[in-house]
């Protein structure tokens, strides 16, 4: 389907809904989403945000700031995720539990509202990497408008940049949790040093990099391009001095640099499907 078309369905497709909830991060996706939804129901909208340990300061603020700008209402509520059962043992199903705290209490506030659907901002992309939170969302019948169109992430970016939406050619972000190999306890005093070495490296002038706790171990991920600023002795020296200085022992560069859900790479495809069966 052409990018025009899918557009067009998608905002066919949102008309329909009459009212609806947006589980809104101030990502790309449910940013685009948003615009849109505004755009063609008005007043009809909301978009509510989930404070938490797992989700950083700088991302919330930036949120607040793209809903403002388009104008929709704006409902903030707490999901504390190392508050739910078994979460923080960090099992590979982990985003399950997350996403299913989640849209259950955007749920209860979409009711609250006579609000008459809630969407979440997956995309086509999403279905080709290992997504347990996904059986969350159909277990609460979260729609998700940029999937069930096929639009791509690239084909958001470039419908954003046409909107005039900020976050055309944000970074990809995912929650801090996704920073710790699974079985490895999550804890606020983890999640704390990650956000903290990653707004460093952002403070630095990186635009897309995760840093990933492996213990003792930082091991640092920048896009491909940006790999060669760490060719300079002084890149090194200010990073390695700046991560042992949160807390960690070692710092490591990957050498393969940025890519989306690295941590999933040590997973077979039996753990995989032992989650997705339960669709």
């Amino acid at each position: 389907m052409e990018l025009e078309m899918k557009y067009q369905k998608l905002k066919d497709n949102i008309k329909e809904l009459g009212s609806v909830a947006i589980a809104y991060s101030g990502g790309v996706d449910s940013t685009f989403l948003l615009k849109v939804a505004a755009d063609v129901l008005g007043n009809k909208v909301i978009a509510i945000t989930a404070k938490s340990t797992t989700y950083p300061e700088r991302e919330f603020k930036e949120a607040v700031k793209y809903i403002g700008d388009i104008g929709a209402k704006h409902i903030v509520i707490i999901s504390e995720e190392l508050e739910i059962e078994g979460f923080a043992k960090n099992p590979i199903d982990r985003c399950y539990f997350c996403k299913k705290e989640l849209f259950s209490k955007v749920r209860k506030v979409a009711d609250d509202n006579n609000i008459n659907a809630v969407l979440d901002g997956s995309n086509a992309d999403d279905v080709s990497d290992y997504r347990p939170g996904m059986k969350a969302a159909n277990e609460l019948k979260v729609i998700s408008p940029l999937k069930d169109v096929g639009l791509t992430k690239d084909n958001i970016r470039e419908l954003s940049k046409r909107l005039g939406l900020p976050t055309w050619n944000k970074p990809a972000f995912a929650c801090l949790s996704s920073r710790f190999p699974y079985g490895n306890e999550i804890t606020v005093e983890k999640l704390s040093m990650v956000e903290r070495a990653e707004q460093f490296l952002l403070d630095l002038g990186f635009r897309q990099i995760r840093v990933r706790h492996h213990g003792d171990i930082a091991r640092v991920e920048v896009n491909v391009e940006e790999r060669s600023k760490f060719f300079s002795i002084e890149m090194m020296d200010k990073v390695a001095n700046e991560l042992k200085s949160i807390g960690f022992k070692y710092v490591t560069l990957d050498l393969l640099g940025y890519r989306t859900g690295s941590m999933n790479e040590v997973l077979s495809e039996k753990e995989k499907n032992s989650v997705k069966a339960l669709d």
